[in-house]
Parts: structure tokens; C-alpha cells; sequence
């Protein structure tokens, strides 16, 4: 009606409205400018609430952030742009939760995560447990013949149990043969080896395990067309320990095994595959096990690597014969989130291929991992890049670097537990990476890499320079902070492009190999008693054309390996010539890089491309794998095979090759890793060699990507002081939930939950798949008005790595004032399309809650609710004083 007062201002959504167009707000933004402007926000009603100007702000800010998701989307965006929209999208999101934990609003409440009763976390902690599961090891029903029994089976159950104030370890021998005639199914050989424990005295015992069996579906232009059968039962085998035994395994007839990780498919996807070498006294391998496929001979077992894992790197086994990857994650496990884009992740796994650990840096930002070494204790160190914020202390501001927005070299030493001891980021202020690490004798980390500026310690060539870094830790008693010292830098190359990608230390030794000015060059640094590296000598190999894919020192004499189309290497006798196109070479020289007769050089591949992703020395033999013989200018989506090979350096004889191909005709080898004496009967049963692990560690710096130093906020929901609670290297989920309750005044309840005991016939990947997970769960307290969790720093937030959305818990209904949730997470990202699709549904959610806000201050709709809902006890009370008056005067 004509004349009628507006109730409320227009805002920027209207269609009334003069707000910028997305093109312009992408420009402005990548322009440099702020994406909330209060100053610049019309409000066309006089005297309206403070609250408008500052929703609208908001509002104006995520349409900014949804306009430059828009853009990042679009095909043909350069890649120089692409890198300047995510980059701006991060710094938006960083200022937006700003924003949103600073408002000051009068009639309702806004934040930046959900609304809800009760939070709980996602990142979890393994309960122990005395159980474990192998994997499938028949299919079939239980009273049938099991193949993998068949034959000489021989192994031995180690048990060790408290005795004297002390313990023993007994090993009672398992042998098959001693059934006899009696059919080898699951059952019988179960109760077979139970009455041999029994008989021995001990509680442990060996069950079944049903493992779940998916029916598979047909699909036809995204529809399911049929449903095929779940097929026959499978079967694992339960190891059923106790509170007083610890369970192990050995076998008398071995032969050494390699590992090998590779990727396959089209869709990302990584495989561990384990090997048998020839040679040793155990049982050659005659098939694949349950649902794997592409099998070749000599291969024990497949199992696919995690979902997330984006890129293994690196890989080693350490001294207990477990084997160690390092690699990049894009997504952690269910129960362990990551904060940033990507980070490293270390997984260990037992001889049998079962993951017993993830671990992460815990990067705000990204990561990526290139390099593993383990010393004979069993400490394990990894090496990579990082960039954004990464706390290296509790105390630490979380830079780290000379400038946080580039990468920077990074190196942590973790103990054998996977409990982080101490991680060194000492970057140069233009970009640097840590491409290999190593052990000295005396624990010193020396740590190599290259750089495009000086890095601390060391002077800059020029152009990207390689570089040698070394440290040491020492501890003043059992217990006390590790102290970190760096100890020297060396800083060398050409005015050019140099790197160093392979690093091995022999004694008072180092030796480096990498790519300077597009030559080979090999390098031999002397090792001082302080850590200092010494330039003895300096080997060109001549043009590269290719790359080293690692280094190692056998009986005096250096073998470098790589991959080139150089068929002229300057390398003494050649054994094998170059076949065409990249070759795989071996070269082995003399201790101190000088030209002698003694000198070799290996050419290995056919008339296609072939590549050395990793090579290992192991008794003298050259181990290499990569991709075989692939055609010459093929694309990535053509057919690759991978390899693994065993040549003699000196005479250049191949002793061993596989060749297989792999899911949709691609596999590509990365990584190898070789273990003595690690393959035998047990592996066909499933079963780890060695000790069962049964527990893992509590602490969340360990468990979780938490570093300590993170930290999150809480403030009382009924206002107050924020208070933080900062996460300590020692916390646990119970001293985690104390502070959390005496930081919110004790205004919320927190609980440590378990997750269900596994039923039969689910089971996952883990040696503690029976145990479950223990979480918080966080609730208001009875009649209390609960709490707002806001993220900490950028860098320094725990939400996240927590799994926890910042935001109110509390009763939802009946507050005093409004509370809006934007359910917006801190690490939303356009990485990729996924994430991309991700970001721009929650943004889109994001807004429409601001325009919820919106018409809630409307006063029509405040007036309406001020007339409806539940009558008051007074007047409640009051109606009936009248009602009862006028029942006496009518009666």
C-alpha cells in the first residue's frame, strides 16, 4: 500500500538491490581488498538495528568467497590464476571467521560453526585390545579344506607371560603334519593348534572370524541394473590373547621379502605388494590370495593403501621387521582429520600388510613427504616440504619458516611407538625442500635438499642450490623436553637449476647425488665431529637427461642408479648397453669418485621408457623398481607395467624381474623396501612375524594431527571471557576433556565414549580392529546454557585435527536470544573438484542462514511469536481465578 513504512532495510540479495556483480568481486578481491566492508554497507531504514549492517557485511563477504569458488571452477582458468583464487579463498575464509567471532549483535547470535546439543569428535583414540585379526585367508564353508594349509606348514606361537617378577617367552611349535589324515579345515587346524597351547599351559587361543561379504551391483547410466550374489563366506583367523600373555609368531624357513607400493587405476588408488626373493629356505609362493588379482610369481599379498593416500614417496623397514611409508594424505582416516589441503602421513604396517599406525605432521596448510631413514633403534626420520603455519613447539607462533606462505624444508624424528620427539623447520626465505634424510653413527640427522635462497647457516650460488643440513637432539634425563640444536649447512651448485635427490652416509661419509645444470653429479662430503659436512670430492657423470633415484655405499664402493637417455655415461667399462629411450643405469665407482678400471656402468630396460622410482642395495644386489618398457611418447591414461629387478653391479647381470600390470592396465611402482628373512609360511596364513602389537599410543599429538601448541576457544553461551584451551604434548582424551570443562566454567559436560565392540562379520584394517575407538562427546550440563567453541589462530586451530565444528552446544530451544549457525568450516578448499563442490554447498548453506537471520528481525515476525507459543504459568493462573468466579456465579 502506498505510504507504508518499510520494517526493514533491503538487503544485498534483493533483486531491488545495487550490489556488485560476482566478476567484480572476484576482481576486487584479488585486488587486494578486505571481503567485509561495514563502511560500505547501505542501510536505506533509518534507525534500524546495528544488527543489519554488520549481517549484510557478512553476506557481501561469502557471496565474495562463492563468486571466487565460481571462478576457480571454470575451465581454462590459467594455472598462475588458479594458484592466486585459492590462495585469496584462504586468506577470505581466514577473515570471514574472524569476523563472525568479533560480532556484536543485540537480538540474536551468529556463528561461524553448527547449533547443536551435543558435539562429539571425530578424530578418535584405538582402544588396546588383545585380539587380532589377519586377513581373509579362506572362502568357503568352515569345514572345508583351506588351500592355504595344505602342504608343510610349520610355524611357532611365541607367548610371553609374567614370571618371577619378570617374564618368559615360550615358543610352541605348530606343525600341521601332526593331524594327520584329518582334513585341514578351518575348524580342525583351529582346534589343532588350541590343544597345543593348552597342552603348553598358556590362555591364548586362535577363533575364526566371519568376514562380511558385499553383494555387487551392476550400474547403468548411474542406475543399479542387477545385483549379483554376496558369494561364499570368507574366513579370517581371530588371535584371542590376554591381559598376562603377549603373542608372537616365528617361522624356522625363511627367505628375504620386498615390498613394493604402486599406483594403479585410473581413479588414484595404491597397492602394498610383498614379494619373495629366490634364495632362503622358504616355500616359493604358488598363487594369489583371496580377491586380489594381477598376481605374479613370487608375490605373497596385496593390499590396497588407504583412501585419501595421494602419493607415496619413500618407504623402509625398520628393525623389527615392520615396514614404514611416507607419503601425502589429502583426507585422513575417519577417526583422524587433517587440517590443511594435504599432509604427510608415516603408516606403519606389520610383516603380514595390516596398517598398525597413521601418523601426521599435522600441517595448517600443506605438506608432502619425500624421504624416510630408521636408525637401529627403531627411531624414524621423515623429511619433506611444508608450507603455512606448522607449530614445531608449544610455544612456537606456528611460523617456523622465514616466511610462512612458502615451502620450506622440514625433518621430524619420531620414536619406534610413532610418538613424535622433536621436527626441525629451518627453510631459506625463498622456496625450499628436504628431498632425503639419513642416520649418522653417532644419531646425528643430516638432512639434504635444495633451495632458492640461502637457507640458515649456508650461502646462496645461485638459482636453486643443493644442500646439506645436520642436527642433533639430546635430552637431559628420562623424561625431560628434547633439545634440537642445527649444527651446520653446506650450500653448493651452479648459478643453474641443482638439486639433490639421494643421500647415503658410510662412515665418516656422505655422499650426495642430484642434478646440477642439467649434468649428474655425484658429491662426498666429509663428516666432522660436530656435524659439520667437508666437500671431498666431486664426480660428473655428464648430461643427465634423466634423474638418480638413489645412492648407497657397498664394500668401499659408491653405486648410484637413476634413470637416463644419456647412452654415455662417463662411466668406465659399460656391462649392458643402453636399450633406447630412458634406461634404467646402475653405476658403481670407486669410494672416492676418482676414475679407475674398477668402474661400471649397467644399462637396464628395452626399446621403450623405463624408470628407477627406488632402488635399494640389500647383500651387495641392486634392487630396482619402476616402470618397465612403456612406448614411446605414451600418455598417462596408456597401459603401464611395473617392474621389480635385481642386477649385479659388477657384471650388470640381471639375477630376478617381474613385470605385472595392474587395476585398468596401469601400475606404477614408487617405492621398495626389502626385509631379511621376512617371508615364510606365516604370510600365506595371514599372520605378522614377530610380536603382536596390542595397544597404541593415547596421547592425541600422537593419535590425532595435533601438535602441541594448537589450541581452540570457549566462551560461556550466555557471554563471558573466552577462555583457550591449549593442547600440551602429553594430553590425553581425559586430561583433554578436563580443561575442556574447567574452561567453560563447567558449563559443559564431557564424556569419553567408546565406540561399539565390532560384530562378527565386520572387521577393518587394523591388528586392533576388535577394540574400537574412544571419543569425547560434549554436551551442556543439565540446565546450564552451555558454551561457543571458536577455532583458535590460523595455524594454530585444534577444532579441526579434533574433528570438532566451532560453534554453540547448548540447548536449541527456548534461549533467551536466537543462535544461527553458518556450519562453515575453517578448511574448505579448492584443491580439487570435489572439494570444490564441497566448498560452494556450504557456502550456499552458509548465506541462506543469513538471510534466515534476516527475516527474523523482522519486527511482523517478532510480533507473531510474541503471540504464540506456550501461554505463561501467570496468566495460565490467572485464567483460572476467572474460570472458577464465574463456575460460582453460573453455578
Amino acid at each position: 500500500m502506498a505510504g507504508t513504512k518499510k520494517a526493514q532495510p533491503t538487503p544485498p540479495w534483493a533483486t531491488t538491490s545495487s550490489a556488485p556483480q560476482a566478476d567484480a568481486l572476484v576482481r576486487s578481491a584479488l585486488g587486494g581488498r578486505r571481503l567485509i566492508n561495514e563502511t560500505g554497507t547501505s542501510i536505506d531504514v533509518a534507525g534500524s538495528s546495528a544488527d543489519y549492517k554488520q549481517l549484510f557485511a557478512l553476506y557481501q563477504g561469502l557471496r565474495t568467497l562463492a563468486a571466487i569458488a565460481d571462478r576457480s571452477g571454470v575451465k581454462n582458468v590459467s594455472a598462475n590464476e588458479q594458484a592466486q583464487l585459492m590462495k585469496r579463498f584462504t586468506a577470505g575464509l581466514a577473515e570471514i571467521g574472524s569476523y563472525v567471532s568479533g560480532m556484536d549483535l543485540d537480538k540474536l547470535r551468529l556463528v561461524q560453526g553448527a547449533v547443536t546439543e551435543t558435539s562429539k569428535t571425530t578424530a578418535g583414540v584405538a582402544r588396546d585390545s588383545k585380539t587380532a585379526i589377519t586377513g581373509v585367508i579362506h572362502e568357503g564353508a568352515s569345514s572345508s579344506a583351506v588351500v592355504a594349509f595344505a602342504g608343510d606348514v610349520r610355524f611357532g606361537i611365541t607367548i610371553k607371560a609374567p614370571a618371577g617378577g619378570g617374564s618368559t617367552t615360550t615358543t610352541v611349535p605348530i606343525d600341521l603334519a601332526g593331524m594327520g589324515s584329518t582334513t585341514r579345515s578351518l575348524d580342525n587346524v583351529i582346534s589343532y593348534i588350541n590343544t597345543q597351547l593348552d597342552d603348553a599351559g598358556f590362555d591364548t587361543r586362535i577363533t575364526r572370524q566371519a568376514i562380511a561379504v558385499e553383494a555387487k551391483t551392476i550400474t547403468a547410466n548411474g542406475k543399479v541394473v542387477s545385483t549379483l550374489p554376496a558369494g561364499p563366506d570368507r574366513w579370517a583367523l581371530a588371535v584371542n590373547g590376554t591381559a598376562t600373555e603377549t603373542v608372537g609368531f616365528t617361522a624356522a624357513e625363511t627367505s628375504d621379502a620386498v615390498y613394493v607400493v604402486q599406483g594403479v587405476g585410473t581413479t588414484g588408488g595404491h597397492q602394498l605388494l610383498k614379494f619373495q626373493s629366490d634364495g632362503g629356505s622358504a616355500a616359493a609362493p604358488t598363487g594369489g590370495g583371496i580377491g586380489e588379482n594381477q598376481w605374479i610369481a613370487g608375490r605373497l599379498s596385496q593390499t590396497d593403501l588407504p583412501d585419501g593416500v595421494t602419493a607415496v614417496r619413500a618407504s623402509a623397514v625398520g628393525p623389527d621387521g615392520s615396514l614404514w611409508l611416507v607419503g601425502d594424505l589429502s583426507e585422513g582416516p575417519g577417526n583422524q582429520p587433517i587440517k590443511g589441503v594435504q599432509d604427510v602421513a608415516l603408516m606403519k604396517y606389520d610383516s603380514s600388510g595390516r596398517l598398525l599406525m597413521t601418523r601426521t605432521l599435522g600441517a595448517a596448510s600443506t605438506a608432502s613427504g619425500y624421504s624416510i631413514a630408521i636408525d637401529a633403534n627403531g627411531d624414524v626420520a621423515v623429511a619433506g616440504s611444508v608450507t603455512g603455519a606448522l607449530n614445531t613447539s608449544a610455544t612456537d607462533a606456528g611460523k617456523g619458516g622465514a616466511v610462512a606462505t612458502v615451502a620450506d624444508s622440514f625433518v621430524t624424528v619420531f620414536n619406534a611407538a610413532g610418538e613424535e620427539k622433536w621436527t626441525q623447520r629451518r627453510g631459506a626465505r625463498a622456496a625450499d625442500e628436504a628431498t632425503a634424510v639419513a642416520f649418522g653413527a653417532d644419531g646425528t640427522v643430516y638432512v639434504s635438499g635444495r633451495a632458492q635462497s640461502a637457507i640458515p647457516g649456508a650461502s646462496a650460488v645461485g638459482g636453486w642450490d643443493g644442500y646439506v643440513q645436520s642436527f642433533s637432539a639430546s635430552q637431559a634425563y628420562a623424561g625431560a623436553p628434547i633439545t634440537t640444536q642445527a649444527l651446520g649447512a653446506t650450500q653448493f651448485g651452479t648459478t643453474g637449476e641443482d638439486n639433490v635427490q639421494a643421500m647415503t652416509i658410510d662412515g665418516s661419509s656422505l655422499y650426495t647425488g642430484g642434478i646440477e645444470n642439467g649434468r649428474m653429479v655425484i658429491r662426498q662430503f666429509t663428516l666432522g665431529a660436530n656435524g659439520a659436512t667437508t666437500l671431498a670430492a666431486t664426480r660428473d657423470l655428464g648430461v643427465a637427461s634423466g634423474e638418480i633415484a638413489g645412492i648407497s655405499v657397498v664394500d668401499g664402493k659408491v653405486v648410484a642408479a637413476g634413470t637416463t637417455k644419456n647412452a654415455a655415461l662417463s662411466v668406465g667399462t659399460v656391462t649392458q648397453t643402453h636399450a633406447g629411450g630412458t634406461d634404467v643405469f646402475v653405476a658403481t665407482l670407486s669410494g672416492d669418485l676418482s676414475p679407475s678400471g674398477d668402474e661400471r656402468l649397467t644399462y637396464f630396460g628395452g626399446a621403450g621408457d623405463d624408470t628407477a622410482a627406488d632402488v635399494k642395495v640389500h647383500d651387495g644386489k641392486v634392487w630396482l623398481t619402476g616402470v618397465s618398457d612403456r612406448a614411446l611418447g605414451a600418455k598417462d591414461t596408456d597401459l603401464t607395467k611395473a617392474y621389480l629387478a635385481r642386477l649385479d653391479p659388477l657384471t650388470g647381470a640381471v639375477e630376478y624381474n617381474r613385470v605385472w600390470t595392474g587395476e585398468a592396465g596401469q601400475a606404477k611402482a614408487s617405492t621398495l623396501a626389502i626385509a631379511s628373512d621376512g617371508a615364510s609360511v606365516l604370510d600365506r596364513l595371514g599372520l605378522p612375524k614377530g610380536e603382536i602389537a596390542q595397544s597404541d599410543s593415547k596421547l592425541l599429538t600422537a593419535a590425532t594431527a595435533l601438535r602441541p601448541g594448537d589450541r581452540f576457544y570457549i566462551t560461556p553461551a550466555d557471554g563471558g571471557r573466552s577462555v583457550a584451551v591449549t593442547i600440551d604434548a602429553k594430553d590425553t582424551l581425559a586430561t583433554l576433556a578436563r580443561k575442556i570443562e574447567q574452561a567453560s566454567n563447567n558449563k559443559l559436560k564431557v564424556e569419553i565414549l567408546s565406540d561399539k565392540t565390532l560384530k562378527a562379520g565386520e572387521i577393518d584394517d587394523t591388528l586392533i580392529s576388535l577394540a574400537g575407538l574412544q571419543r569425547l562427546s560434549i554436551t551442556a550440563r543439565s540446565g546450564r546454557t552451555g558454551a561457543v567453541l571458536t577455532a583458535g589462530e590460523a595455524g594454530r586451530d585444534a577444532l579441526g585435527a579434533l574433528g570438532l565444528s566451532p560453534g554453540l552446544i547448548g540447548p536449541t530451544k527456548d534461549a533467551k536470544v536466537k543462535t544461527y549457525g553458518l556450519d562453515l568450516p575453517s578448511n574448505l578448499s579448492l584443491a580439487n573438484a570435489d572439494l570444490l563442490k564441497t566448498t560452494s554447498e556450504k557456502l550456499t548453506a552458509a548465506m541462506k542462514v543469513i538471510r534466515d537471520a534476516y527475516k527474523a528481525l523482522d519486527p511482523a515476525t517478532a510480533a507473531k511469536k510474541a503471540t504464540s507459543g506456550p501461554v505463561p504459568a501467570y496468566l495460565s493462573a490467572q485464567i483460572a481465578n476467572y474460570q472458577a468466579a464465574l463456575d460460582r456465579l453460573t453455578g
